[in-house]
């Protein structure tokens, strides 16, 4: 068994442990508000991280291209309140654009 499979099943484990573990801690911590606010913004942390990551890195380069237009457009619609289709069909639209034509 090489070194691959070792890491495979060593994180597959650990990840059940922690899945085990999280299903089985009482509620009672889960109702502290420090614990709810702090649950409320681990998601948009999440989500703000893989964004920027996936926009401004290439094979762990650094890179402003086509997927940054995309991401301003994204950014103006969220900020006119318009509908979550609308904000990723235009950012889809406008990145494509530019990837095209330039």
């Amino acid at each position: 068994m090489n070194a691959f499979w070792i890491a495979t099943i060593g994180t597959s484990v650990i990840a059940f442990l922690l899945k085990y573990i999280g299903h089985n801690v009482p509620e009672r911590f889960f109702a502290h508000p420090k614990v709810q606010s702090v649950n409320t913004l681990i998601p948009i942390a999440l989500l703000s991280a893989l964004v920027a990551v996936q926009t401004f890195t290439e094979k762990s380069k650094l890179m402003i291209d086509h997927r940054l237009a995309g991401l301003v457009v994204a950014i103006i619609a969220l900020f006119l309140k318009a509908p979550f289709p609308i904000v990723v069909i235009s950012a889809a639209f406008t990145s494509a654009a530019i990837y095209n034509w330039f």
